[in-house]
């Protein structure tokens, strides 16, 4: 339950990020958001939190986060928008930094939540 509370922590972080720079700031329609933001929460969410954020600091994890996020909003926001990679990935570049500010803050809830870490990595 309580990954389940963390994932609904970081959807509402990212969707909240993720339209002010994409969705008042690039013009992105929010179907393309939606599927950003699911996307980008389960990946981050496994691969950032509960593996590399346990075993480095914050600051390695939140910076991993943000390159993530680059990453992943430049590859699906030109599969489900326009081909134009140089606009997602400004775009991308502008959302992860704001994401990662939030995922600086997301993993001190994290690590106040040792069952989240230990039912992942046993």
């Amino acid at each position: 339950m309580e990954h389940v509370k963390a994932l609904t922590i970081k959807g509402v972080m990212t969707i909240a990020g993720l339209y002010l720079v994409l969705g008042l700031g690039f013009n992105v329609s929010f179907i393309t958001i939606l599927a950003i933001t699911v996307i980008l929460g389960v990946i981050s969410y496994l691969v950032g939190d509960l593996l590399l954020y346990p075993k480095t600091t914050n600051m390695v994890a939140s910076t991993a986060d943000v390159g993530l996020s680059i990453i992943i909003i430049a590859i699906v926001g030109s599969m489900m928008g326009s081909p134009d990679q140089s606009s997602w990935l400004s775009a991308g570049v502008l959302a992860g930094i704001v994401l990662g500010a939030g995922e600086f803050f997301f993993h001190y809830y994290i690590a106040k939540k040792p069952e989240l870490r230990a039912s992942f990595i046993k």
